[in-house]
């Protein structure tokens, strides 16, 4: 082949990231999870003194991340809910996928901090039996920790080959780093792994995580009709009974 020919490339099987940019919502959110927050480190106060004494020295909440109980409902949040699942739909839409048959629900809506002391992260997981997954960034800095992405194709990470430039994105890649900022929104699919970075405990970090899936409406359906004859039966029994 002469060094003047010219292959012609295509790009195929990609995994898409989306983001934005919405600081406008941070300040009253952060107000509504402030609760949740306290909620859960106020749970954790008896582990914290348990690992303490088991390790006979005092760590505070070193390496810890504090989640919150289920967020999906509350009303203060209910803005944020709904534009997390039309957008949601659109970015399965925009991927290609019909979802004339299905319905999107929400099956994990937290929000979660890592501790004070430093330590806090997440090796990489997946959230299974979902198809989106995203994050909404609340309390972050250029010093806290960040979520990185890895390739979600087994086949390429067996025969995965060492890179010319770790800094440069190329075809080769095989993990992201995103740096967000106070109000960063992200969606993706929900088959890509995603860790966090140990956090250094400089600066506060908080984000809200959420996950949704995407159901058959032949299933959907079914369920409604079985719960509104559930109902029927209840009011029945109870009207007999008086």
């Amino acid at each position: 082949m002469a060094k003047t020919d010219q292959l012609n490339s295509s790009i195929y099987f990609s995994s898409p990231v989306y983001s934005i940019e919405i600081p406008e919502w941070v300040n009253d959110t952060n107000k509504v999870c402030d609760k949740y927050i306290k909620a859960a480190k106020e749970n954790n106060k008896q582990a914290i003194k348990d690992r303490e004494k088991k390790l006979g020295k005092k760590i505070g909440d070193h390496g810890m991340s504090f989640h919150s109980t289920s967020l999906v409902g509350d009303p203060a949040l209910k803005e944020l809910q709904e534009y997390i699942g039309s957008t949601s739909w659109n970015v399965l839409d925009h991927m290609g996928y019909n979802l004339t048959n299905y319905e999107l629900f929400w099956t994990e809506f937290w929000v979660q901090e890592f501790g004070e002391k430093g330590g806090g992260h997440h090796e990489g997981h997946i959230h299974y039996d979902n198809h989106i997954s995203g994050f909404y960034f609340l309390k972050c800095s250029e010093k806290t920790s960040m979520p990185v992405f890895h390739d979600p194709r087994p086949a390429k990470l067996i025969t995965q080959l060492p890179l010319k430039n770790e800094t440069e994105i190329t075809l080769g890649t095989d993990k992201i780093h995103y740096k967000p900022k106070p109000g960063t929104m992200i969606f993706f699919p929900a088959y890509m792994e995603h860790q966090y970075v140990v956090d250094d405990g400089v600066e506060p970090f908080r984000f809200i995580h959420f996950n949704l899936q995407a159901v058959r409406k032949m299933i959907t359906n079914v369920v409604r009709e079985q719960t509104k004859e559930n109902i029927k039966e209840n009011i029945k029994e109870k009207k007999d009974i008086i």
